[in-house]
């Protein structure tokens, strides 16, 4: 629950930002009847994330045990490179996100009266479609390694708590170091994707692809269980394994060494406390 809960929570806000951002400059420039197009863009991006996921589901329930084990693994490699791809882009754009969005928001509105609109929905529209989309396949990789209702109630109120943390900053009300705040969660999301990309490795040998370094490394099944209260803990936050094999560690550590290197190197410069201005 945890997992989910924290994923959203980051997505959520990264789309709240953008969409605060947009209506912010919007309303200081005397544009606010044009926020209409704002909310189009931003329900057409979550109907399309909605339609993307369920498809996916209805998809992967057609398909023989071996090919869904497959499917899954693909799924889970989607989720792992969105999911990275994610971190280091806003670690990278924090700092000139706002000024960006602006820029983008002017082009936008040169296109004159009769395009305008249709402009503001399409920037608005790509901005959060790719946040939605890189949920919908961490949601997918999620809920297909466990069961139950944890992981959808974990979800469901990251994105609540999100919306209510991007109205916060919108109105003024909440501040929020957002530099702190993505340094450490893209930490933790690291240490998922981390977890996910030794479940794909996993679920490339359950389906027939992968059957290499095999040889299992230790095994805890007695000593810490994954169905214990923290064995599960573990495996959600960790991506613990009570017997892993040589193939799963191996690809567990590379991943983290290579992209803890990467995102710890060189600390981007301190962003402003509040990144939406009023």
């Amino acid at each position: 629950m945890l997992i989910p809960f924290l994923i959203m929570l980051r997505e959520g806000i990264e789309a709240a930002l953008i969409v605060g951002i947009v209506a912010s400059y919007l309303k200081q420039s005397g544009r606010g009847a044009l926020m209409p197009a704002v909310w189009v863009g931003v329900l057409l991006a979550t109907a399309l994330s909605l339609f993307a996921g369920a498809g996916l589901q209805l998809l992967a329930a057609e398909f023989p045990q071996k090919q869904q084990e497959l499917f899954e693994g693909v799924v889970g490699l989607i989720a792992v490179v969105m999911l990275t791809s994610m971190v280091f882009w806003m670690r990278k754009a924090a700092r000139s996100i706002k000024g960006e969005l602006q820029a983008s928001i002017d082009k936008a509105l040169s296109k004159g009266a009769d395009g305008q609109g249709w402009a503001l929905i399409g920037m608005v529209f790509l901005a959060v479609a790719r946040e939605g989309l890189e949920s919908v396949f961490f949601l997918l990789a999620v809920f297909q390694q466990s069961s139950g209702w944890e992981a959808p109630v974990g979800a469901l109120a990251g994105i609540a708590v999100s919306v209510a943390i991007g109205w916060g900053l919108y109105s003024g009300g909440v501040r929020l170091d957002l530099r702190r705040f993505f340094r450490f969660t893209g930490l933790f999301i690291l240490l998922v994707a981390a977890g996910l990309l030794a479940g794909v490795l996993r679920k490339l040998h359950e389906g027939g692809v992968w059957n290499h370094l095999q040889t299992v490394v230790f095994d805890m099944s007695t000593t810490l269980p994954m169905d214990s209260p923290l064995g599960a803990v573990l495996s959600g936050l960790l991506g613990y394994q009570a017997a892993p094999v040589v193939g799963e560690v191996v690809v567990y550590l590379a991943f983290l060494a290579v992209s803890l290197f990467f995102f710890l190197r060189s600390a981007p410069a301190p962003a402003p406390r509040a990144a939406v201005a009023r």
